[in-house]
């Protein structure tokens, strides 16, 4: 996903804390302000003064899934899949 860039839209209230960068400063900079971003800092990006989005680190990748990492942990019986005898379910079948 290199490349990329990812900004997500905020209200004003969620943003009000961050510094804020306008458009323009945001295109011409934005190498630097990706390096802050990498770095974990928060961007918001104005337009006229008034915060209409946010750049922010990408959260990382959940980790991969280990297949067979209970291999030999679990056990099923042979017949785990046979019917089961009538007794176990009393009034059914219904006569």
């Amino acid at each position: 996903m290199s490349g990329l860039i990812f900004v997500s839209v905020g209200t004003a209230e969620e943003i009000s804390h961050l510094d804020a960068v306008n458009v323009h400063e945001a295109k011409t900079h934005l190498s630097r302000l990706l390096e802050r971003v990498e770095a974990g800092e928060e961007i918001v990006i104005a337009r006229a003064g008034k915060p209409i989005a946010r750049l922010v680190p990408l959260e990382p990748a959940p980790p991969r899934r280990l297949f067979g990492r209970n291999r030999g942990k679990i056990w099923m019986s042979e017949d785990f899949d046979e019917p089961l005898p009538w007794q176990t379910f009393p009034g059914f079948p219904p006569t």
